[in-house]
């Protein structure tokens, strides 16, 4: 027990939540990170999706990387995702049919998104299923976590709400607050993403020193 908790277990699943956040330092999954986080909940929907994708690939690749032929590894990687991207997006059909409106194409695109693939090829075809599964977990909830400060700031400032509940008290609209509606354009997400990438490299700068 105590080694499948070891300290270098713990790092690998660490890491990408902060020191090497997949969006935030490598400045990968950018596109999804744009265009589903105009409100809270499709953002945390997505987070999820892409931590449990990437995690179950990475154990599936992980089990199988021993038999797969050199030259088809790419094209198995790819099945295993199409197949788990297949799944999810059913069950988000079946219990989150809104979201899974909201999320619209960029479900299925989860198969495309790079921190998916450079996992599987990084690490999973490389480690064991256990840590491939801390790899996974990890670098999913690092991307979720980007999402979810995106989504939070654009749908407080742009909708007054969060996860479709009224925040902004009516006093305030009264006195003549209005609703940021650039917060709800696409080309915000991006200025928002570029200023949580600054604070986290400005952060850490300062920890390293």
């Amino acid at each position: 027990m105590s080694k499948l908790f070891s300290s270098e277990n713990k790092e690998i699943f660490l890491n990408p939540l902060n020191a090497n956040n997949p969006i935030a330092v490598q400045v990968l999954g950018i596109c999804s990170a744009l265009a589903v986080t105009s409100q809270l909940e499709p953002a945390i929907v997505m987070g999820l999706s892409v931590t449990a994708i990437t995690a179950f690939s990475n154990v599936i690749i992980s089990l199988l990387r021993k038999t797969i032929p050199n030259r088809i590894r790419i094209i198995v990687q790819l099945v295993v995702v199409a197949a788990l991207v297949t799944i999810v997006s059913q069950v988000l059909k079946a219990f989150a049919y809104d979201v899974s409106v909201q999320l619209s194409v960029y479900v299925g695109l989860i198969i495309t998104n790079c921190i998916l693939m450079g996992r599987l090829e990084a690490f999973a075809m490389q480690n064991g299923p256990w840590e491939s599964f801390l790899d996974g977990v990890g670098n999913g909830l690092g991307y979720a976590l980007i999402l979810v400060i995106v989504g939070f700031v654009r749908e407080l400032l742009g909708f007054g709400t969060l996860l479709g509940f009224q925040v902004v008290p009516q006093c305030l609209y009264d006195w003549g607050y209005q609703n940021n509606g650039m917060m709800t354009m696409p080309a915000m997400s991006l200025i928002i993403v570029g200023c949580v990438i600054w604070v986290h490299r400005s952060f850490n700068k300062e920890e390293q020193k």
